[in-house]
Order: C-alpha cells, then structure tokens, then sequence
C-alpha cells in the first residue's frame, strides 16, 4: 500500500469503527482488503484469457456484550456503511453469546511490526505475461514424447491488508505474487499421463524461467509413461516434496486450536509429547523475506513471531488466535487469519519441516523395495482418529534406485506412525509456503494390482 492508501484506507475504518460504537457496539474492529489481478493463459499456442480483476471490500465485526456479529459490503458509500453498522449491531443483538468471543485487550496488540520484504511494484504488462504463458507451453511441448497440451498460465496479483480495532490497533500491508504453470499430456489413446509444474514468488525476479517450467511438466508427464501397479506390500515410502506437502498439512490441521478446542483432534492430549524422532523441528515463520503468507502481524491486530511447533520431535504449540486460546487457557500465538465475512480463526504461516542430515539419494539407497510418491490424489484421513488413506502415483524404487512408474496405487497407515517414522533429507527449498525437504516413512500399506 502507498502511504496514501494506508491513510485513506485507515481513515475509513476508523470512521466506521466510531460509527459502531456510536450505534451501540461495545467493541469493534474493522477489515479492509483489495484485490488487483491480471492472468493469461493459452493452449496450443492459441491465447484463451486475458482476464484483469480490481475488487476491494470491508469487513466489520462488532460486539455487545459477548454477542459479535459478522458482516462485509463491497460498497464504500456513505448510506451503504450506515446500514452496514446497523445491519451488524442488529445481528449481534440476536446472536448467542460467545463468552470466548472479543478483541485483544490493548496491551496484547502489536505497537510496532517489522518491516518484512513482501512487496514487489513491478506490474507485468499482458503482453509480458502473454509471452510466459507461450514460452512454458513450447518448451512443454518440445519435449519428445508429449503430445498435447492442457495449456499454461501466467498471472500477477497484490493484495492490500488494513486493519483497525477499537482498542487502538491501526495497521496495514501488501503483498505482492507472481506465477508461470504449464500442464501437458504424453502418450496416446489409452496411454496418456498428464503432469505439470509451475512456480510462484512473491518477488518477479524470483520466479523460474518459464521454459524450465515447460521442460520439467513434459519431461514429468513423459517419464510416467506405462505405469504399473505392483502388488499389494507394507513398504517403506519416500514422497518428493511436492507430494510431501501434504503430509505437513495434516499436522497443521490436527493441531489447529479450533480442533483442539473442539476435541476433534487425535493430537488433543499430546501436547508436549514426542511425536516424532529426536531431532526433527518443524517451524511457523511469518517473517520470513519474500514468504508466501509473511506478515507484520495477525488477523487480530498481534504481533507475530517465529516459532517451533514441533521441538526435538515434540509437539511445543498450538495455532490459537484469541477465541480458541482463551477456550483453552491460552494466550493466543498470534496466527489468526481473516476472510471477509467471517471471524478471525486460527491457521499457519509459513510452516516448513525442517532439513535433515541425510541427501535424498542415500535416503533412497538402502531400499530394497519401496513407492516414491510424486503426485496423491483424492483423500481419507480423519483427523478424530488419525486414520490415514491416500490414492498416489509415482515410481517404484527397486534396490536403491528409483525405477518404472507407477499408479493407480493406495497408500495407507496411521498419522502417528508416519510422523513417528518420519525421515528428512537434506533438500529443503522454500518454494510453496508449506514446505518439506524429501522425506521418507516406515512402513505404511502400499495397495497395488498383481503384477
């Protein structure tokens, strides 16, 4: 945001905050958000969108006693904000009351933030995008053995944060994203695969070229050419950090304080228990440089902080925002989020397991039979019991190297184990914003045909 926008913007909500309270609203706390967008795309060399999207809209959240209510508008008119607030106050008057419900107190809420890079001002023009969206699909479809395309996009957006509470908080941001994706088919009639790939960045200078991006989906949409399906085994798995993502994803949902709160979670109890082996950390950082979900701070008006969720294999944290912290004793860490409409609720940064010691080849090495996961697909874990069931694609893994693909494979296990058994290279990149090195579980069922 330009400092003329952080004005404008704050001024706004603080205009609508006093309006709040002048109608009867015991405390009160304001979100503005704003959108601008532009994404191209194209297959088989013939442009299918341009397409340019501008939105903002406000969000007000008031409270009576513990009674809050919830309510947005896209439109910034003096009348429209009026009905607004009363629209809001009359809500809350009827909603029940939430004795967790309530703004930070004014000695939780952030002073000062740091002044983290998430902001890049360079707007691709079409025609630049136009040129990314073409370069990837032709360096995908120069690649031997493919043969038709699901297209590529290319795309730029920023997004505007400003957020002002009755308690005194006042406080905005920008982030800014790039990204290039390519997908394309190899093969023919009834042996095609599709795969693709694609970069993001915060910063433009950051993304890959799009011709690396065109080569590496045709060259992954070739190599699964002819897969097959061994049979059924209980085997060591090794997902590649595009698969393994996931797997981080599952413990981020199953320690979200909302699941805590509401005992959902199979990890309810297992706070400060050793979840996985001695030495693995896993850690929120939303101040990291040019992260994909960095910032100043959280959807509540607190300060934000780096911090280990899991220490030396043990669960040390919660993602609480104020609501699920004070349900369970807590002082919020600092992870609420925001979405128009809606409350604040608790979720994660930028979360990423940390690297290990061991390179992803020697990972491999001493499996004698094995699934290397590159691609899962549809799901069936329960966070309540941990139960764990995923459809998956890849290659086998065959005395330490890694062999023919494979698909249409099951693999199955309980979330305990495979975060008990857990092993991480040392290949960790930070490129999605949820982010694993290689990993490598014990173990699990893998559910092929008879070959």
């Amino acid at each position: 945001m330009t400092d003329n926008a952080d004005t404008d913007a704050l001024s706004l909500l603080d205009d609508l905050l006093a309006r709040a309270r002048r109608a009867g609203a015991d405390s009160a706390d304001a979100l503005m958000a704003r959108g601008v967008s532009q994404s191209v795309s194209q297959r088989l060399g013939t442009p299918e969108a341009v397409e340019r999207s501008e939105g903002r809209d406000v969000e007000l959240r008031v409270f009576v006693g513990r009674r809050q209510a919830v309510v947005s508008s896209t439109d910034f008119a003096t009348d429209a904000l009026d009905e607004l607030v009363v629209r809001a106050l009359a809500m809350a008057r009827a909603a029940p009351e939430d004795k967790y419900a309530g703004i930070a107190d004014p000695g939780q809420i952030a002073r000062t933030w740091p002044d983290i890079e998430m902001f890049d001002a360079t707007e691709p023009s079409a025609e630049t995008l136009v040129e990314r969206a073409r370069a990837a699909e032709e360096s995908a479809l120069a690649v031997k053995g493919v043969t038709n395309s699901e297209g590529a996009e290319a795309s730029w957006g920023v997004t505007e944060v400003a957020l002002a509470a009755s308690n005194g908080f006042a406080g905005g941001y920008r982030r800014s994203s790039y990204s290039i994706v390519a997908s394309v088919v190899a093969g023919s009639g009834q042996k095609m695969e599709r795969d693709y790939d694609y970069t993001a960045a915060v910063f433009d200078g950051d993304l890959e070229s799009p011709e690396e991006i065109g080569r590496r989906a045709g060259e992954r949409a070739v190599a699964r050419l002819n897969p097959r399906r061994p049979k059924t085994a209980t085997l060591p798995v090794v997902f590649d950090p595009r698969a393994g993502r996931s797997v981080l994803g599952h413990l981020a949902s199953a320690i979200n304080g909302v699941s805590i709160a509401r005992g959902t979670s199979f990890l309810k109890n297992d706070m400060g228990e050793a979840l996985f082996a001695p030495g693995i950390r896993i850690v929120d950082d939303p101040h990291r440089p040019r992260g994909h979900r960095s910032k100043p701070f959280d959807g509540e008006g607190l300060p934000t902080t780096r911090r280990a969720m899991v220490d030396d294999g043990r669960l040390a944290s919660w993602f609480l925002d104020l609501a699920t912290g004070r349900q369970l004793g807590l002082e919020s860490t600092g992870h609420a989020g925001r979405g128009a409409g809606s409350p604040p609720s608790p979720g994660a940064t930028n979360l990423y397991l940390d690297k290990g010691t061991v390179g992803r080849d020697a990972l491999i090495g001493d499996i004698e039979r094995g699934f290397y996961v590159t691609e899962l697909m549809g799901s069936s874990v329960s966070l309540v019991t941990g139960d764990y069931s995923r459809g998956a694609a890849g290659y086998w893994i065959e005395n330490g190297e890694i062999t023919f693909p494979v698909s249409e494979m099951t693999i199955a296990g309980h979330l305990r184990d495979i975060f008990r058994t857990l092993t991480p290279a040392d290949d960790l990149v930070f490129k999605y914003g949820m982010d694993v090195p290689t990993i490598r579980v014990e173990g699990l069922l893998v559910a092929g045909g008879q070959d």
